[in-house]
């Protein structure tokens, strides 16, 4: 038996460290959650214990090409020589007739590894192919903080074990963030309270001190709601609105509209739960407002960040907020890409747009990775009518079968995050470790970075990937890390990253901006707007999906 220390790559806040047992014949046995992690503890979720047996379920081990029509598993096994040369034809046949704009990566976080997701993107950005934007995640949060902070980052999770109040708004984190949620329960157990704000009654709202549950999109109005008690009651902190802050009084004009009557009207939450969240803000420091994903991903969802992320300010915290810490690090991920190598600047399309344009046909070669597009992303009829077309080349490198997979005239295997060594970024804590090589990968399955090798050598492009991608992965990490060098982290000692100070702004004014500049230069409102909310009906959407 052997013990192996992995890192679960998957698009989740906690970022586990793993331990995985192999036998004696190089099978998974075994995997528990490290116990010396500071921020996972020990303790992991379904879908971790999940990949002892998934792994070996419904793999692609081989290459495949397609005989029959799009959608469907119409396809003959081949080996890898000819499916590479097949891939490679078409994208010069594409190159030369229709030009690189035509060619689409499109790839996201199915595996955060550093190796797996960011390094192959250096042969798409020599060739200035296309490429899509992530906004179908958490886009519009990251740009409502852009208004009025800079850089979106802030609370670090083990910071909440010394907070009196966590606010969860919008977040259930009971499901998404489980680490997140038992380091405010062991907060609350030292005296602190978890409030949450959430339309509905989530598995977090069920265990908070105080729920409050607004309409869906009323937001804004309730968070004018608490800063109006929190001006009215004294708790605002005026020496560091003086200091570090720009627009207060603009702000503090739009938030007085807001009169209990018609906060109360727009949000449907009485005045009293209202005037206890702002009376727990008031009293209870310090404090931490965690933001989810979710209710950013709605018509108007980024004007809601931009008006929670302020109630901090009002107290006089630097970033009393969370809601994804990715950008407080400095790494230089664009190294890694290749962005800024190559002197290119490529056509970058919305997620949420793209099933518009796959239909239309303005892709003639989309290479998937990394993603099953096929199930993520919106507009899905458009989409599979745009991945069926027959003048549309589509490959897809994944590790398992997937609905994207029926649409693609190559399939290639992908080796899973336990068949090769990589390092993996987390979006809220900042602790950081390799992930180990557990077992060989199964089949003929192979690496991101192995197939972009060989495109390139196929196209003459050999020079774009000849740096070794480990000396390149520490280019990367340049001065981020805290505690030790990027030869510990591959030796294996656990490392932290190097973190941005919390009052450092990146705004016009270097300052905290309740009336945003960038947001006037833009055209949009300065001031986070509270707009009508939509009448009209619905689709219920009821996901069956095993939760984690």
């Amino acid at each position: 038996m052997e013990k192996i220390e992995v890192v679960c790559p998957r698009d989740c806040y906690d970022t586990c460290s793993l331990i995985f047992t192999i036998d004696d014949s190089g099978k998974l046995k075994n995997v528990r959650g490290d116990p010396r992690h500071p921020i996972t503890q020990g303790f992991i979720c379904p879908r971790g214990v999940g990949d002892l047996k998934r792994v070996y379920k419904n793999r692609i081990l081989y290459p495949y090409v397609r005989t029959g029509r799009k959608p469907g598993r119409d396809f003959k096994r081949v080996g890898w020589s000819e499916a590479l040369d097949l891939i490679a034809e078409k994208l010069k046949q594409v190159l030369k007739n229709y030009g690189p704009k035509t060619i689409l990566h499109l790839e996201y976080a199915g595996n955060m590894g550093l190796l797996t997701w960011y390094f192959p993107q250096r042969f798409w950005n020599a060739i200035g192919a296309s490429k899509t934007d992530y906004s179908v995640c958490s886009k519009s949060g990251h740009e409502a903080l852009s208004l009025h902070y800079g850089l979106s980052y802030g609370v670090q999770p083990d910071e909440l074990l010394e907070m009196k109040l966590i606010v969860y708004w919008g977040f259930n984190a009971v499901v998404s963030a489980p680490h997140l949620w038992a380091l405010s329960v062991k907060a609350r157990r030292r005296g602190g309270r978890i409030s949450v704000v959430d339309s509905r009654r989530s598995e977090t709202a069920k265990r908070a001190d105080i729920w409050l549950c607004p309409k869906p999109g009323s937001d804004v109005a309730l968070a004018f709601g608490v800063a109006r008690y929190l001006i009215e009651h004294g708790y605002v902190d005026l020496d560091f609105i003086r200091e570090w802050t720009y627009g207060y009084e603009e702000y503090k004009r739009e938030v007085l509209k807001w009169t209990p009557e018609r906060v109360e009207e727009v949000t449907d939450v009485k005045w009293s739960k209202i005037e206890a969240l702002g009376e727990a803000y008031g009293r209870l420091k310090p404090s931490a407002t965690m933001m989810g994903f979710g209710f950013q991903k709605s018509i108007y969802g980024a004007e809601s960040v931009r008006a929670v992320s302020l109630i901090p300010a009002l107290l006089g915290l630097h970033r009393g907020f969370y809601y994804s810490n990715s950008r407080g690090y400095g790494m230089d991920i664009s190294y890694l890409t290749g962005e800024k190598l190559y002197g290119r600047k490529v056509r970058v399309v919305s997620q949420v747009a793209l099933a518009e344009y796959l239909k239309r046909g303005e892709f003639k070669f989309v290479y998937i990775y990394n993603m099953n597009p096929a199930v993520t992303l919106p507009g899905q009829k458009a989409l599979r009518k745009g991945l069926s077309r027959e003048d549309v080349f589509v490959v897809v490198h994944d590790t398992h079968w997937t609905e994207t997979a029926e649409y693609a005239d190559v399939v290639l295997p992908a080796a899973t995050y336990l068949e090769k060594t990589d390092v993996v970024i987390p979006y809220s804590h900042r602790y950081v470790k390799i992930s180990k090589k557990v077992i060989e990968p199964l089949g003929e399955s192979k690496s991101e970075i192995w197939v972009m090798k060989e495109l390139a050598s196929r196209l003459g492009m050999s020079e774009v990937l000849r740096e070794d991608h480990w000396k390149a992965l520490e280019k990367a990490f340049k001065d981020s890390l805290e505690d030790g060098s990027f030869s510990d982290l591959i030796n294996g000692k656990m490392l932290k990253l190097r973190y941005m100070p919390l009052n450092r702004y990146q705004t016009p004014t270097g300052k905290i901006e309740f009336y945003s500049l960038k947001a006037e230069k833009l055209g949009l409102n300065p001031l986070p707007q509270q707009y009508p909310l939509l009448k009209k009906r619905f689709i219920l959407l009821n996901s069956s999906t095993f939760k984690y």
